[in-house]
């Protein structure tokens, strides 16, 4: 289980738990379903869409970018103030963000922020259960990781 910092989520340290719980059982469940785990990603933002492919599916899901992690440095940038993100493709992660106004968790609602690789998939399950998203992906960008959500997954056979 990941470690939930009780100095970023203050009072809501279980409720992160919790989701943090719930994306592990979606991770599960489409790796034992579809193979997400042996997948190769594509994330177009421009259609909005991530796409998975492996030996035997092509799965294909509309997807939210809640931030991403630069690995270098440990820095955090959210999704809802990423200059690369439209605001279209930002709407889980400002979801937090209320969530973090509304609970008094300054540091979250900061469009910038030091942690750990730990901390950034706490954010994405959090996104992803405010959102009622299906699950969550985390994508390298050569040092950045890109923390994404996703929807409901379209599946067809692997061309073969």
């Amino acid at each position: 289980m990941i470690p939930v910092s009780p100095d970023l989520f203050g009072s809501q340290t279980a409720y992160v738990e919790r989701c943090l719980a719930g994306l592990q059982a979606q991770t599960a469940a489409h790796d034992g379903t579809w193979g997400l785990g042996r997948a190769d990603w594509q994330a177009d933002l421009q259609a909005g869409t991530l796409t998975f492919t492996n030996d035997r599916f092509h799965a294909t899901c509309p997807m939210q970018v809640i931030g991403t992690y630069n690995t270098q440095d440990g820095s955090w940038l959210w999704g809802w103030d990423h200059p690369s993100v439209a605001p279209d493709l930002a709407r889980a992660a400002g979801e937090v963000r209320t969530f973090a106004q509304t609970h008094g968790l300054a540091s979250l609602s900061a469009r910038t922020l030091t942690c750990t690789e730990d901390d950034a998939w706490a954010f994405t399950a959090l996104a992803c259960a405010l959102d009622e998203a299906q699950g969550a992906y985390r994508g390298p960008a050569g040092p950045t990781l890109v923390f994404m959500t996703f929807g409901e997954v379209t599946l067809r056979a692997a061309d073969i």
